[in-house]
């Protein structure tokens, strides 16, 4: 199939390009670039030695779009592109709302347009607010934390009420835990602008000695030891997610948690990367963010059950695969 992968050339995308590749898929990347580079759809390339067609266009922009649908037959969309900082969203919501929900808009408006019925949407497991544990695709989602959830949320209802209006156009709404980890190439990996908003990137920066020591935000939370648990998941896994959502995709909205279904907190994910690629990472206790909750970790059985799809890879090889990159890089 022709695939339209928004922000095809960030983090996440640029793996999910790789793994449609390589599964057979041609891979069409549309990306304004505002938080990953244009290399990587080189890269992409570089990895699967197979071509890639790239447009850089800002996915609010209505015409913009619609020249990529009329000048290929897109058979499905996976949408990535999107603002995802919690804490930067707390300090600027009106960016936020904007930006994930317009795009959202325009493209849904497009794929109506042009017949596209495959949809696959990048949601968040911040969709569940401060939930009951393990979270469950069944859930009622509580009022998020921060206005980045918020507009994940309202995403999927707006995704949902065009399926039920029009049934042939399928979505599957895949909610993210924590990815982390590069490719095994070390040639892609997570590429954040100035300070890091996530974990993992902090960490192997601080490791790097690019920056001073880690900061954890808070020690108090009632937790193993205090800090934050997530569900890591290695973005490798990640990507072979998409695929399998995209490749198993049936009329109506289908929901799926992409985690490891287990929990690791900050501190543990630390010495994880310690003991990995032996080397220290300094870090200090600092007051905790804006939007944060304890703890976050998916029932992941939904996916495992209807995709065939499950995370293979562990927390060691997260943080060597992570670190690789960060050398190379």
């Amino acid at each position: 199939m022709n695939i339209l992968v928004t922000g095809g050339a960030g983090y996440i995308g640029s793996h999910t390009c790789v793994s449609l590749l390589e599964a057979g898929h041609t891979v069409i990347v549309a990306d304004n670039l505002c938080n990953s580079k244009r290399e990587n759809v080189e890269k992409i390339m570089q990895i699967t030695d197979k071509e890639v067609t790239f447009y850089e266009i800002d996915l609010t922009d209505a015409k913009a779009v619609d020249v990529v649908f009329r000048n290929y037959k897109v058979d499905g969309v996976i949408h990535l592109a999107g603002l995802k900082a919690v804490g930067e969203s707390v300090d600027m919501p009106l960016a936020y709302y904007y930006n994930n929900i317009v795009s959202t808009l325009v493209l849904a408006k497009a794929c109506q347009k042009f017949n596209v019925n495959r949809f696959v949407f990048s949601s968040s497991a911040t969709v569940y607010g401060d939930n009951t544990l393990p979270f469950v695709e069944t859930m009622n989602l509580l009022p998020t934390t921060n206005p980045y959830g918020e507009t994940k949320a309202m995403i999927e209802r707006i995704l949902a009420d065009i399926s039920k209006a029009n049934p042939a156009f399928s979505v599957s709404i895949l909610r993210y835990f924590n990815p982390v980890g590069a490719h095994e190439s070390g040639l892609i990996g997570e590429e954040p602008n100035g300070i890091p908003n996530n974990l993992m990137p902090y960490i192997t920066q601080v490791a790097k000695g690019k920056l001073e020591k880690l900061r954890v935000f808070g020690n108090d939370y009632p937790t193993v030891d205090g800090t934050g648990v997530r569900d890591y998941i290695h973005v490798i896994d990640l990507a072979e997610g998409h695929v399998a959502a995209l490749n198993n995709l049936t009329e109506g909205v289908h929901i799926y948690n992409l985690g490891t279904s287990q929990g690791t907190s900050v501190l543990e994910l630390v010495k994880a990367f310690e003991e990995a690629n032996s080397i220290e990472v300094p870090y200090e206790i600092v007051d905790r963010r804006p939007g944060d909750i304890a703890l976050c970790y998916a029932d992941a059985s939904k996916a495992k059950r209807e995709l065939g799809w499950t995370a293979e890879r562990d927390i060691i090889a997260m943080c060597r695969d992570a670190w690789r990159f960060e050398k190379n890089y």
